[in-house]
């Protein structure tokens, strides 16, 4: 399982210190700056420069799941995947004064550690590489499709939120859950008429709601 203590504590062991100047780096961004970017680069450069744990906290809840899938697709087992995502989360908290908001998004930086622990791995074990990794990555293509997928997903969340509960619970179980109807049924207890009912109501709601959101 993921766990955010697991590098936290091993860099406690190492006792890692990130010097001065990336805290004058912080300090040299204007305000104005730091509101243009995205959540999760205010996130990187607040644990760049001030070591914070709660910043780093949302970092790994953020990341962690979305490696774990990119670890995965390659053919690597989950509990080895996990094993991989705590190295790579420990190598960020580790090296944070080496990113640079102005030379690559933080998304496309940490994936690039990821990429690389995972050519390491593969190579250890002698396993045959996978032809997605022995290319070379285009960074700048590889960022803008993850910024581009993490604004959907946050379109979807907004459009979520203004679902009714009891719809929004179905459409999750149902889309996010991957469950069958009948599995819902057993979970939840509602008559199959009902749990139809509401995902038909909620997938309607859902469409005009992420309209809407796309067209603001």
């Amino acid at each position: 399982m993921l766990n955010l203590e697991q590098p936290l504590r091993e860099t406690r062991q190492t006792t890692a210190v990130v010097g001065s100047a990336a805290c004058r780096k912080w300090d040299r961004v204007e305000e104005k700056d730091q509101l243009d970017y995205s959540d999760q680069t205010r996130w990187m450069m607040a644990v760049q420069a001030k070591r914070d744990r709660v910043a780093f906290g949302q970092l790994f809840d953020f990341y962690a799941p979305r490696l774990k899938g990119f670890v995965m697709r390659t053919g690597v087992p989950s509990a080895q995947a996990e094993d991989i995502v705590q190295e790579v989360m420990l190598t960020v908290w580790r090296k944070a004064a080496q990113f640079d908001p102005h030379r690559a998004q933080v998304s496309s930086w940490i994936y690039q550690i990821a990429r690389n622990r995972q050519i390491d791995v593969l190579r250890r074990e002698n396993r045959v590489m996978p032809e997605e990794l022995t290319q070379e990555a285009d960074l700048t293509e590889d960022a803008s499709q993850i910024v581009a997928l993490e604004q959907e997903t946050e379109t979807l969340r907004a459009a979520l939120a203004g679902l009714k509960p009891g719809q929004r619970e179905m459409v999750e179980k149902a889309y996010l859950g991957e469950l069958s109807h009948s599995e819902i049924q057993a979970e939840t207890g509602l008559p199959l008429g009902t749990i139809k009912s509401r995902i038909r109501l909620g997938l309607e709601k859902l469409r005009h709601e992420l309209k809407e959101l796309r067209n603001a």
